[in-house]
């Protein structure tokens, strides 16, 4: 394999998006990887169900070789074959994250030479991890931009630690995608609150509504809370979403045991409030979930721009992984206080 990416996974951010980003860059680009380290950087290290899921769903769609595909597994020998578009079904057989697994696969998706289907079941509203609702209404709506048209449906709600949430995710692919330039809001968010509660108190979402709403000054109707009935255990969160004419951003707040409704509230605020005060179009997590797309784009000529705040750790290893896979460009350059992303496109030869 005189073509092999070599990958230590312990290296910047260390978790288990290097995983997934390898996976998805090597079903696009055909190219075979190692990776050694497997989110050494965690409290337990090595493959967890739903990084076992991503890699036997990507060995699924491109009918791949795989080596070291097993549970507590800290290296992986992933050797690809052609994209293949039908249906699928994966069962991540825990809570584990079903939007991580879908952003995985996603992107391979997306510029293959048929339609395509996936459903998967585990959980769907996650710490740590996109909820369904961010997949559907912020990171879709931007990717569809870009060419394809991707629509997703929630069958069931899946909250930590009972997961039984199930999504469904519909793939019309486009051969040649189209830039994206995101540099300003195009005028100011409108925000709107969604608390989800599920075999819990109603008062616990009517109480991160009110705190939400009474510190943002907003109006009632800009509030809802929804009563999940689909949903196997109980689960809590709520979401601040944030709709500006070019981009829709959402900050989260994931309900547990020992923390107030307030608490959670609160902390999505705070997120949601930094997110305004830095008049940014692009949010943290956003911005580091555009850059292996936008990456796809650059490789087939197209260039990108955003505007978003200081990259993070995250983003700064993300990027690393995809220029190992992709000869392209990726330009950092600071304005104030502000990292503008700009100029992704080939690298010169």
């Amino acid at each position: 394999m005189s073509d092999l990416v070599v990958i230590d996974g312990s290296t910047g951010e260390g978790g288990g998006q290097i995983v997934r980003s390898a996976l998805t860059l090597s079903m696009v680009t055909g190219r075979a990887f190692e990776i050694t380290n497997i989110r050494a950087q965690r409290s337990k290290p090595g493959l967890l169900k739903q990084h076992l899921t991503a890699v036997q769903a990507a060995r699924e769609i491109c009918g791949g070789g795989v080596t070291g595909a097993e549970l507590g597994s800290r290296q992986l020998i992933f050797a690809p074959g052609p994209v293949q578009t039908r249906s699928f079904t994966f069962d991540i057989g825990s809570a584990g994250s079903t939007t991580l697994v879908a952003q995985t696969l996603i992107p391979a998706l997306m510029t293959a030479d048929g339609a395509s289907s996936l459903v998967i079941e585990g959980g769907t509203h996650n710490m740590a991890a996109p909820p369904f609702d961010y997949l559907q209404q912020v990171y879709l709506s931007i990717i569809n931009q870009l060419g394809p048209h991707i629509g997703c449906e929630l069958l069931s709600h899946g909250f930590y630690p009972a997961g039984g949430g199930k999504i469904r995710v519909s793939i019309e692919p486009s051969a040649h995608l189209r830039g994206l330039e995101l540099m300003e809001l195009g005028g100011p968010p409108i925000g709107q609150v969604t608390a989800l509660v599920s075999r819990l108190p109603e008062h616990i979402g009517q109480r991160e509504c009110e705190l939400i709403r009474h510190r943002a000054g907003w109006q009632a109707k800009q509030c809802t809370v929804r009563n999940v009935t689909d949903s196997p255990g109980p689960g809590n969160i709520v979401m601040i979403r944030l709709t500006s004419p070019r981009v829709t951003e959402m900050f989260t707040g994931f309900g547990k045991k020992g923390v107030s409704a307030e608490q959670v509230a609160a902390g999505a605020w705070r997120e949601a409030r930094q997110f305004l005060m830095d008049q940014v179009p692009v949010g943290e997590y956003l911005c580091d979930q555009l850059l292996l797309p936008l990456a796809l784009a650059a490789a087939q000529g197209q260039t990108s721009s955003l505007l978003t705040v200081p990259l993070s750790q995250h983003s700064q290893t993300h990027i690393d992984i995809i220029q190992k896979f992709l000869n392209i460009r990726i330009e950092i350059e600071s304005i104030g206080p502000r990292q503008v992303k700009v100029g992704i496109s080939f690298r010169n030869h």
